[in-house]
């Protein structure tokens, strides 16, 4: 019988249990463990290296940015509004009109025997336009000459039947005093002697009255001849010989103007309609004349405002002495007229336009952001003017950038002046 195995012995198959021969198993020498051992360290150390040590590094740099970022401050460049001139230049459409201009009708009727000027003729006052023949005045003035005579003659007769009458009445009274003709005969020579003395004052008014009709006729005569109201420039003549007038404003004869003085209207908006004022100079640009000014002043306003356009109608006098502005010319007029408030100018850099409307950067004395709503009066490209939200004694960023916030600390640098 065989042995019994100890309980720690290994039992190794024999080949009558496989079936074949196995071979001896293989020994590991210590240096090989080693070897292994240093191999595996090394890719643990490597696979340590390749991901911690980025992440590491990347925390670190995150935490160090965010700190350097709660540190830093923005710095800008602090400018001072600018308080712009108290005028306000303005430029406005205008039409050129004449300084005087009539249409000339008849004021006598009958038939153009001559015309003396006609288109562009320069008149001076009193110049004779046209003579009319007038055939019906010449008429009536002979028939009132004949009734003027008629009446002077009545006038006579009158005048001696009132010396007739006087001398009756005289005589009836001394003969009633001396009780030698009755009273009532007495009575009847005095009233005839007032009847008489009023027949002469009848005689004298129709004299008065005739005399008043033929100073009407030849005044009327007068018109005959048509003359210039004013000194200008014939603009229009519409009659020829021949032609049938009539006195009134039926049949126009000349048109004349007058435009050694010219007067230029324009409207003048409601927001500077108080500005306006008379005797303001003004500056009158036609694009006829390219580079040339005529300067004038303001003559007239209306006084109050269209209701229509919400402006004020204003007038412009320019001196003319060349004419070479034209009636019915279209003008550009440039004004300056004074500001009713105060504007200040900035640069257009300084404007933040976002949702919240147009602000500017304001500096507190704190060295932190405001940002402060504004309103535009003018934008003149490279700079704004405000008409509202300014004092004037404020810091305003010059160059306003969207990175910056409300209430955030800037380091502030003051902009140089310029020269």
């Amino acid at each position: 019988m065989n042995a019994p195995r100890e309980p720690h012995e290994a039992t190794v198959p024999t080949p009558h249990d496989l079936g074949f021969a196995l071979p001896a198993p293989a020994r590991v020498s210590g240096a090989r463990v080693i070897a292994l051992g240093l191999v595996a360290t090394a890719a643990l150390g490597a696979a340590f290296v390749v991901a911690y040590l980025p992440r590491r590094s990347a925390a670190s740099a995150l935490v160090e940015a965010a700190h350097e970022h709660e540190q830093h401050q923005v710095v800008v460049t602090a400018i001072v509004p600018k308080l712009v001139g108290s005028e306000h230049a303005l430029k406005l459409p205008g039409s050129i009109q004449p300084l005087e201009e009539a249409v000339i009708y008849a004021q006598a009727s009958g038939y153009v025997r001559r015309w003396l000027v006609d288109l562009g003729d320069r008149v001076k006052t009193g110049d004779l336009l046209a003579e009319i023949d007038t055939p019906e005045v010449d008429q009536q003035l002979g028939q009132a000459r004949a009734s003027i005579a008629k009446a002077r003659a009545a006038k006579v007769q009158a005048e001696a039947n009132q010396h007739l009458a006087v001398s009756r009445a005289d005589r009836a009274q001394k003969l009633g005093q001396e009780g030698l003709a009755a009273q009532q005969d007495v009575e009847t020579a005095q009233a005839q002697s007032a009847i008489s003395d009023a027949d002469t004052k009848v005689a004298d008014a129709e004299i008065a009255a005739e005399q008043a009709n033929i100073q009407r006729l030849m005044d009327l005569k007068a018109f005959a001849r048509v003359t210039s109201p004013f000194a200008g420039t014939v603009t229009a003549r519409t009659v020829d010989r021949g032609s049938l007038v009539t006195a009134g404003n039926g049949t126009p004869m000349f048109k004349l103007a007058s435009t050694d003085i010219v007067r230029v209207f324009m409207n003048v908006p409601q927001d500077v309609a108080p500005s306006v004022a008379v005797g303001a100079t003004a500056t009158v640009l036609v694009r006829e004349f390219p580079g040339q000014k005529f300067e004038g002043t303001v003559a007239h306003t209306a006084g109050a405002l269209d209701p229509a356009t919400r402006t004020l109608s204003t007038e412009v006098r320019v001196p003319n002495p060349d004419r070479k502005l034209l009636a019915g010319m279209y003008a550009e007029v440039a004004l300056n007229l004074p500001s009713p408030r105060k504007v200040f100018e900035l640069p257009s850099t300084a404007l933040f336009n976002d949702a919240q409307g147009l602000r500017v950067a304001l500096i507190t004395p704190q060295n932190t952001l405001h940002f402060q709503p504004i309103v535009i009066d003018r934008d003149q490209g490279p700079t704004i003017q405000i008409a509202n939200g300014l004092n004037g004694d404020e810091r305003l960023v010059q160059i306003a950038g969207v990175e910056l916030e409300e209430g955030e600390h800037v380091d502030v640098r003051t902009a140089k002046a310029t020269p």
